[in-house]
């Protein structure tokens, strides 16, 4: 067999092969999947690669490979959904990044969640401002939910026969307990404004806030933060 008629059945095999393992993890997106599971797909598809086009590796070879290392990722995905336990060890636990409309400092720093990768998360979630979250839970797989706050679960407009009005991006004011100059200049206020507002909520300076935005109906929104105590993760179990 020439080099081409065997590099052309190893491809038939490796588009075979590929496919069935793409029919097997569902319609799970790439978001959805575990740890485990996306370090698979990778090891999987080098391994294909690798073979591909090495001429030493017969396909018999390519076929032993594949299904050792298909039966291997069956073994373990069905051992992991039987024990819990070992799932939890290997996977980890979902974390509270958010509880109770107050951020979880050591639980952002333990998962290195930076805030304004938080906030990034949260626009993909369509929610524009901190105030309005109760909870937000980072998931095992990287992704994040959010139980937004009663009061922010609202009719619309329409639904009240109200006029519509303009929508306005929430601006950060403070973050890092340092002020925002170039948004507190978008909305045309200054330090001096935002002292006011801070202390009207019982903040007399600005280091003594950790987060604070500039809401859609125009207040000035505080967000508190916390460490969590006995260097314990807020860890949640469904």
């Amino acid at each position: 067999m020439d080099e081409y008629g065997l590099l052309l059945i190893k491809l038939i095999t490796a588009f075979t092969a590929l496919w069935a393992a793409t029919r097997l993890l569902g319609k799970r997106e790439i978001t959805q999947l575990s740890p485990f599971d996306f370090i698979s797909a990778l090891v999987f598809g080098d391994l294909v690669g690798d073979t591909i086009y090495d001429e030493e590796v017969s396909v018999w070879k390519l076929i032993f490979s594949l299904i050792i290392w298909a039966l291997l990722s069956y073994v373990f995905d069905k051992i992991m959904g039987y024990s819990k336990p070992l799932r939890e060890k290997f996977e980890g636990n979902p974390d509270l990044l958010i509880k109770n409309g107050e951020i979880d400092m050591k639980a952002m720093k333990d998962n290195k969640v930076e805030l304004e990768e938080l906030k990034m998360m949260m626009r993909q979630q369509n929610v524009f401002s901190l105030s309005e979250v109760a909870y937000a839970v980072y998931e095992t797989n990287g992704s994040l939910s959010i139980l937004k706050k009663s009061d922010s679960d609202q009719p619309s407009r329409n639904d009240l026969r109200l006029d519509t009005k303009p929508v306005q991006l929430p601006r950060t004011l403070i973050e890092n307990s340092k002020p925002n100059r170039e948004a507190l200049a978008a909305i045309h206020r200054d330090e001096k404004w935002l002292l006011i507002e801070l202390a009207k909520q019982g903040y007399h300076t600005i280091d003594s806030v950790f987060y604070a935005e500039w809401t859609e109906d125009g207040e000035v929104q505080v967000i508190d933060h916390y460490q969590s105590g006995n260097g314990n993760k807020h860890e949640i179990s469904f």
